[in-house]
């Protein structure tokens, strides 16, 4: 199944897609994908619904963040090979892990806006993964039962808050819209290989970035596993995998986002997301004018 919310920001309704493409929204038997809904059961019920029975919605409905109630978003840095090698970083012996914050959740196609005075907001694709069921210190061969699917995440990233300020990397990763997230959630059952799934991003009509899972230093199952041995994982809770190499940190001289550059991102069986830039003053500007901002 792929499995979405749409709607304003805020208030976004369940739905899925049909076998056509159309989206079909859920909401008359589902009050949103969201904690018992994830679960093994929830989606098993959720198959049994036949998409022909359920409303189409208009075209141009907004897409939301594909999941509802997360409260845990966990992020591995450094996890493709070739990315570390770009970076002129050491290869992890051991997952780095660090945390964005849930409110920098969007939707796929939501505008991207750069945070006040930034100079540095940069790109990455990244292959997330959605939790299904409560987990703490479960082992890798048994991991992928407490995924409930996987999506499409831009890991977008304030690289001199992150690098350059102190600290920890959190402070650069969950700025408001920093976290666009599906446009569908994908259970695992219509992944052949999660191993085995292309990733790009292009910038302007440009190829940034073009990786393969197959080049994680650590797997899905090695992430879900490791990451629960170090905090309780709840339904909902999404865990973004690395990115592959092509981003602007990485480039001679390094390139970041400016206002107006249009970011499309795609992974193999997972769909596409599509973001345009906008300057932190002209969104508040348009907020103060009630323009549509989505």
């Amino acid at each position: 199944m792929k499995l979405i919310r749409h709607g304003a920001a805020g208030d976004e309704k369940p739905g899925l897609v049909d076998a056509k493409g159309g989206l079909r929204d859920l909401s008359g038997s589902l009050r949103d994908i969201a904690g018992p809904a994830l679960s093994r059961q929830g989606l098993d019920r959720l198959a049994m619904i036949d998409p022909e029975t359920l409303p189409l919605l208009p075209a141009g409905t907004r897409l939301g963040p594909c999941v509802g109630g997360t409260r845990n978003i966990v992020a591995i840095g450094l996890n493709y090979a070739d990315h570390a090698a770009e970076t002129g970083a050491a290869i992890p012996s051991e997952p780095i892990v660090f945390n964005k914050a849930p409110s920098c959740l969007g939707g796929a196609n939501d505008p991207v806006i750069l945070p006040k005075g930034s100079a540095k907001t940069d790109w990455e694709v990244e292959l997330a993964v959605v939790i299904g069921a409560r987990a703490s210190y479960v082992h890798a061969n048994e991991a992928l039962d407490y995924v409930a699917g996987a999506c499409i995440m831009n890991d977008l990233s304030e690289r001199e808050y992150q690098y350059e300020r102190g600290g920890t990397w959190t402070k650069g990763k969950g700025c408001p819209t920093f976290g666009p997230l599906g446009p569908w959630l994908v259970t695992l059952d219509e992944i052949p290989d999660l191993k085995k799934l292309s990733l790009s991003l292009d910038l302007n009509g440009r190829r940034q970035q073009t990786g393969s899972t197959a080049t994680m230093v650590f797997d899905v199952a090695q992430l879900v596993a490791y990451v629960s041995h170090f905090m309780m994982l709840e339904p909902g809770d999404i865990i973004t995998t690395g990115t592959p190499p092509g981003v602007g940190l990485g480039m001679k001289p390094p390139r970041f986002l400016k206002p107006d550059d249009e970011m499309v991102l795609r992974i193999d069986g997972l769909g596409e997301q599509r973001q345009t830039v906008i300057a932190f003053d002209d969104w508040t500007a348009k907020v103060a004018a009630g323009e549509p901002t989505n």
